[in-house]
């Protein structure tokens, strides 16, 4: 138990202004392989696939995707990102939540796994390798040189026979042998730190959709996929409870957002976070409601310092909450300091965050 973290006033502010009851719609997540986002030139086949309101075109099994100038954003099974790079491809070869298997084919990608559902599975397979992601975290391949990296997590990698399971920190040099190095994980490029910034947004959709969920009444009873038409993108949201993505962003299940923001009585509900780095779990536990709370905001609706005055708290501390990335999109787009969305905004600063258009 490292942290006590409350949800800042900002996601409070951003869960009001957004709220839409009910047009938060859920996915019933049958197959893996839709294209989320997509900038700049990016095929489906020959296909140039164009961004449009609400439409979210599907990698159908032994489809191919490729970038020239060009990035893209493809849902997983529920809870996994798959983010590919400037002059990269793969190929789909099964889209079945239970055994999804991809071939990387060339260029960069990189996959973020927020929660791996039970009886959902996600393969990447280059060359003679195949490597089975198997816990929560974060997973970069390239071609050139042929070469798996894990930010955070863990996968375990297959070659003729043998395995070698590879944790955070380590390195594998794709080249026909099982050999482990360590890297720098500070050393970072433009496609992390893209994909940083749409985990951030992810994020920031989550807090409204999971809002809205809650006061439609309708049920959510496990982790999936969720609308947010104020973003024209998909969130995740958990099955209950909370916890931060590898990234360190904020994910909550609907009862969660609901019962920090309009929780009753004499105490208020707070969040402990639990687990180091990026991917520890938010917890509740409880503030007195007699102490006066100050919270430090950040954009992406994570809690900066925690402190009380005029009456005692039963647990304070500070939580650290993650930088937000320099934009690399060519798209054009930015999440101002409180405008998100379509047509809809909370506190000061302009901007928008979209799946589709931005």
């Amino acid at each position: 138990m490292k942290t006590l973290v409350h949800l800042a006033l900002g996601v409070a502010l951003i869960a009001g202004a957004l709220s839409f009851t009910a047009s938060a719609q859920n996915v019933i997540s049958a197959k893996s392989g839709l294209i989320h986002y997509a900038e700049g030139r990016v095929y489906l086949g020959d296909q140039l696939v164009e961004n449009k309101f609400g439409s979210f075109p599907e990698i159908k099994e032994n489809a191919q995707l490729r970038t020239e100038e060009g990035r893209a954003e493809v849902l997983l099974t529920p809870g996994v990102f798959l983010r590919i790079s400037e002059n990269s491809s793969f190929r789909m070869v099964t889209n079945r939540l239970i055994d999804t298997r991809l071939e990387f084919l060339s260029g960069s990608i990189l996959v973020e796994a927020d929660e791996l559902l039970k009886d959902n599975g996600v393969t990447v397979v280059y060359n003679d390798y195949a490597v089975q992601i198997e816990k929560k975290g974060i997973y970069r391949f390239d071609s050139d040189p042929a070469t798996l990296r894990v930010y955070d997590g863990a996968v375990l990698a297959q070659i003729n026979g043998k395995n070698q399971e590879i944790k955070e920190g380590q390195m594998l040099a794709m080249n026909g042998e099982l050999k482990l190095a360590k890297f720098n994980k500070d050393d970072v490029d433009s496609l992390y730190k893209w994909s940083k910034r749409r985990s951030e947004y992810i994020s920031m959709a989550n807090v409204s959709a999971a809002k809205s969920v809650q006061d439609s009444g309708m049920g959510w009873y496990s982790s999936g996929w969720a609308f947010n038409p104020y973003f024209n993108m998909y969130t995740f949201i958990p099955g209950r409870g909370a916890f931060y993505n590898p990234f360190g962003y904020a994910l909550w299940s609907p009862f969660a957002v609901y019962d920090f923001l309009y929780a009753p009585g004499f105490y208020n509900t707070g969040y402990i976070r639990t687990g180091g780095g990026g991917g520890g779990h938010i917890s509740r536990g409880v503030v007195a409601s007699g102490a006066h709370t100050t919270v430090a905001t950040t954009r992406s609706g994570l809690s900066g310092t925690v402190a009380s005055s005029g009456g005692s708290a039963r647990s304070s501390s500070s939580a650290a909450s993650s930088s937000v990335s320099s934009p690399v999109s060519r798209g054009g787009g930015v999440v101002g300091g409180g405008g998100f969305g379509r047509g809809a905004s909370a506190g000061g600063g302009g901007g928008h965050a979209g799946g589709g258009h931005r």
